[in-house]
């Protein structure tokens, strides 16, 4: 969801969020291309028009969290294209495994971009994994992205809930308005009722 947005140790790992756990790692051998299309102009460009569509490939690791997938760049060879690539599992709009004929399987994730994260519209994700199959990071990251689609579900169900009452038209708002029975005598009853 975005370019360079999540906080790094001193050792390069990515900082967990309140409440966040660590599901998988890849330590190593990850390669991570990220395609933007239409990227706006860089910042040593001159404003105005597209600034086409953009690749940027980077090795690093790979972290699955119950929240998010971080991908973090190996900065001891060279300054990367990007430092991290952060994207909720809400964000993430379809994965795919794919199988080529020829070449590695590797994982297409299409990225939901966030206002300023460096992405836009349509951006996607190709993972690949030089030391380790992908087949099983791929079926955990499935399984994870969808607990979390289901759980954003079920809280927005829960926060529709029951309407929120009010005092009924008509009725002062200093006066009592209908009773609520909470289990005992209700408190409106007359005297002869208790």
């Amino acid at each position: 969801m975005a370019l360079n947005w999540t906080m790094l140790s001193p050792d390069r790992a990515p900082i967990p969020l309140p409440d966040e756990l660590i599901i998988r790692t890849v330590d190593a051998g990850v390669e991570l291309t990220v395609v933007i299309p239409n990227a706006p102009p860089s910042g040593s460009a001159t404003s105005g028009g597209s600034g086409g569509a953009k690749k940027m490939k980077e090795l690093g690791r790979l972290f699955l969290t119950d929240q998010r997938l971080i991908f973090v760049s190996d900065t001891s060879q060279k300054k990367p294209a990007f430092e991290s690539l952060s994207v909720p599992h809400t964000a993430l709009l379809s994965t795919k495994f794919e199988q080529p004929m020829l070449g590695s399987n590797y994982l297409t994730v299409e990225i939901r971009p966030s206002g300023g994260g460096g992405l836009t519209e349509g951006s996607r994700a190709e993972i690949r994994m030089k030391e380790k199959g992908i087949f099983e990071f791929a079926s955990s990251l499935d399984k994870t992205r969808e607990r979390a689609v289901y759980m954003k579900r079920q809280q927005a169900d829960e926060e529709e809930g029951l309407p929120t009452y009010s005092t009924p038209a008509g009725t002062p708002s200093n006066e009592p308005g209908p009773s609520v029975f909470t289990g005992g005598v209700p408190s409106d009853l007359p005297p002869a009722y208790e």
